[in-house]
């Protein structure tokens, strides 16, 4: 199992369970990109609204065990790759200490105006420096 150091609590609701009675497989998109989000925004002062955004160019999941609701969720968050104008997230979406579900998402910075590449923001490069990827 994969440590993170950053983690994003993500609460499961009522609706997140599918007729099967555990957490449908798009939840776990939806807790990984409003994780990584929710860590941009607050700690590497990612602006929605600003120059530079990040789009998702790719993503993926496998799933190691269910969940359902209750079950308080967390995401793990790690970097596998942090390029200059993308970063790859490695996450994990976690049951205490278990991970249920490992994922991937690729990010690529592009200017919010013409939509060509632009380098990965200073302050987000910061906090993932600071933050996520451990000291050697």
């Amino acid at each position: 199992m994969t440590t993170f150091r950053v983690h994003e609590p993500f609460p499961t609701r009522w609706n997140d369970n599918d007729q099967y009675g555990h957490i449908n497989n798009t939840v776990y998109y939806l807790a990984m990109d409003t994780a990584v989000n929710t860590w941009m925004i607050r700690e590497g002062g990612l602006d929605p609204q600003g120059d530079a955004i990040a789009l998702c160019a790719a993503s993926s999941c496998e799933f190691h065990a269910s969940a359902s609701f209750p079950d308080p969720l967390a995401v793990g968050i790690g970097i596998e790759r942090l390029g200059a104008t993308s970063i790859t997230w490695k996450l994990g979406i976690l049951l205490g200490d278990e991970q249920i579900a490992t994922g991937r998402f690729v990010h690529v910075f592009v200017d919010a105006a013409t939509r060509k590449p632009t380098p990965v923001p200073a302050s987000i490069r910061e906090a993932i420096e600071s933050q996520i990827v451990p000291a050697h």
